[in-house]
């Protein structure tokens, strides 16, 4: 008999030669119509698996994200059948699934894909996938491995054949296509109803800038014809959220190729927007007890050495300053974690002195790749809502979940409700990914789940997600388009301590180790931006905007009465500007409601007569002639409702 576990700890036993399959007909055979994949003992397989051992099994639907990865990657693999029968000579490297379909990285040689070939390429995958090609994994030796792709003079194949292990390698076919793959397929291709090439990139092979550029072609499937319609529309939708649109559009942060690719430069309304969500920030942290610190720039290498960054990121990352003093070694600040170590070690501490709580608005610096740069979501240098607490063991449960609440707060007064989280564990088949021992993790781990146990929180675990220097809890957002964004993190850290050989002078008046927990609610000032500004299409919450209010005048006639009004919102906090232009009244209205200014106010000569304004709101309603200081409450009113207090 096999015995087979099930998610929900049930197990079900059978006689031996069964399928994955044949245990989801057990379950049902509805549910087992709607199984596309599954996880057998940590391992993906097909459903077509024999399974010949007891052993833990979870079955994959398209609703579940495991589900679609084998339908995304299986799709793939019919893209490359596709592009080697329209392009014949075309090398094929490699085709992932990815968050939101697939891509393949193939070698056209002389050829050339451009979005004219989008509809004849979709064509033959729907051609292709129509004729119902079981998917297939066999068993193939590294010998005739590479005698294939050898014969078929496929260098980035052979590339990854050398590399792989003889005996765990393995092919997929289907239809007339083999593949190198290890697997994670849906049963067949008829399963794939509707096809959408999105773009073509270039990529250079395994991500080197000095290996050959590949073309990258990305796409998405769907099981249904509907679904890949809502998908197109949630797509266009996306396009006018791009944040890179919206940033320009607002006047808020530009780019510059003399300064350098992935260096944002903030622009007044920009830097407006930044200074004043460090202060909401920074007036939160206050509250909690921090310390603001600054630290420097760059920082000797032997500083990065110390804490373990260098070894882990150095070959990718760091290129050390010379300075004229022979051996002398300085890196830009990749982390400000090792600096607020050393500010620690500035003076010894009592038990009695902690938690010390330092934070900092630091920016950091890391080489991230030409063709990874994306707007404000992934720079080259950007600044970090960065705090480390240093706390009694003792102190640290309650200091963990002070910080959820921090974490909380922030989302709240920001508009980000729909959030899940995740605690990021270490891969413990990968050890030498992580500095310390096993058991200062089973410490860190346990105490990140204990505090989000305590607030309550609806956490997954996700093995292999920590930091090198310790676990996380991970704040997942969804936004408006309901896509998911990491958020706000929280980590515990026994290590850097140990590493930075950090005391304290205990009650028994022995010296100990305090515990460090590291903690951005924010991520970064420039992915947090971009993602906010997306999340909200650019209308930003009241209290955030730059400019609250625009004054329209109706003509110059009537520029000293809307000075009086700017007057008497400024000295009530309000942030307003007057516009004043020779143009009219209906480019004025156009304008700001393209920079999505909140609230307008019209002024003429019947408003200044009755010493009231007309005000309409952004989107067009009407609020009506109202007095100045009516408006003013309404103005305070709306940010009392979105600025939460802490």
């Amino acid at each position: 008999m096999i015995h087979i576990t099930l998610p929900d700890g049930s197990i079900r036993s059978f006689e031996e030669n069964l399928t994955v399959l044949d245990v989801a007909k057990d379950i049902s055979e509805g549910f087992a119509r709607n199984v596309i994949s599954a996880k057998f003992n940590d391992t993906t397989v097909e459903t077509s698996t024999m399974l010949t051992t007891d052993g833990n099994l979870t079955l994959y639907t398209w609703k579940d994200d495991a589900g679609k990865k084998a339908f995304w990657h299986s799709s793939s693999h019919v893209l490359a059948q596709a592009l080697e029968e329209l392009f014949p000579g075309v090398k094929l490297s490699i085709g992932p699934a990815i968050d939101n379909g697939f891509y393949y990285d193939v070698d056209l040689g002389d050829a050339v894909i451009s979005d004219k070939d989008f509809k004849r390429i979709e064509d033959k995958m729907i051609e292709i996938a129509r004729g119902k090609h079981d998917f297939s994994i066999k068993s193939v030796s590294k010998a005739d491995a590479l005698s294939k792709y050898k014969k078929e003079e496929n260098s980035y194949k052979v590339e990854l054949i050398e590399n792989l292990t003889d005996g765990e390698i393995t092919f997929c076919d289907h239809s007339s296509f083999t593949d190198l793959c290890r697997g994670g397929h849906i049963p067949n291709t008829g399963i794939i109803k509707a096809v959408k090439i999105l773009s073509v990139a270039g990529a250079y092979w395994r991500g080197d800038e000095n290996n050959t550029q590949l073309t990258r072609v990305y796409g998405i499937s769907f099981p249904k014809q509907k679904e890949l319609t809502e998908y197109l529309i949630l797509l266009e939708e996306a396009k006018k959220r791009d944040h890179r649109k919206l940033g320009k559009q607002l006047e808020l942060f530009t780019f510059s190729k003399k300064v350098g690719q992935g260096l944002p430069l903030w622009l007044p309304k920009g830097a407006a927007l930044r200074s004043r969500l460090e202060d909401f920030l920074k007036k939160a942290q206050q509250k909690a007890g921090y310390e603001m610190v600054i630290t420097p720039h760059i920082g000797q290498k032997e500083l990065y050495v110390t804490s373990g960054h260098y070894e882990k990121y150095g070959a990718d990352s760091f290129q050390s300053i010379q300075t004229p003093k022979d051996g002398e070694e300085f890196l830009l600040k990749p982390m400000n974690c090792p600096h607020h170590c050393e500010i620690y070690n500035a003076k010894p501490f009592s038990y009695k002195e902690l938690p010390k709580r330092y934070a900092e608005f630091g920016t950091v610096y890391r080489y991230e790749q030409s063709g990874e740069l994306h707007g404000l979501t992934r720079v080259r240098g950007f600044t970090q809502d960065d705090a480390h607490i240093f706390c009694t063991p003792d102190q640290l449960n309650e200091e963990f979940q002070n910080v959820i609440d921090l974490v909380l707060y922030v989302f709240g007064s920001l508009g980000f409700e729909n959030f899940s989280t995740q605690v990021s564990v270490r891969d413990p088949e990968n050890s030498d990914k992580y500095i310390g021992s096993s058991e200062v993790w089973d410490k860190a781990e346990q105490a990140i789940i204990n505090a989000a146990n305590a607030k309550g929180l609806n956490y997954i675990i996700e093995t292999g997600e920590a930091a090198f220097y310790g676990p996380k809890l991970d704040f997942m957002v969804k936004d408006a388009l309901g896509r998911q964004w990491q958020l706000g993190t929280i980590q515990v850290d026994y290590n850097l301590p140990e590493r930075f050989d950090l005391t304290y002078k205990g009650a028994d008046n022995e010296l100990h180790r305090p515990v460090m927990i590291h903690r951005a609610p924010f991520g970064s000032m420039e992915r947090f931006v971009a993602i906010l500004l997306e999340h909200t299409g650019g209308n930003l919450p009241l209290w955030l905007m730059p400019e609250q209010v625009i004054i329209l005048t109706i003509s110059e006639k009537y520029e000293k009465y809307a000075r009086k009004v700017l007057n008497s919102l400024e000295n009530n906090e309000i942030r307003a500007l007057v516009d004043n232009r020779n143009e009219t009244m209906g480019k004025k209205i156009r304008d700001a409601e393209m920079q999505k200014v909140p609230y307008m106010i019209i002024v003429g000569e019947q408003e200044e007569l009755d010493g009231r304004i007309s005000v309409r709101k952004h989107g067009g309603d009407d609020l009506g002639t109202i007095n100045v200081e009516s408006f003013t409450s309404i103005i305070r009113e709306e940010i009392k409702k979105t600025l939460k207090e802490f």
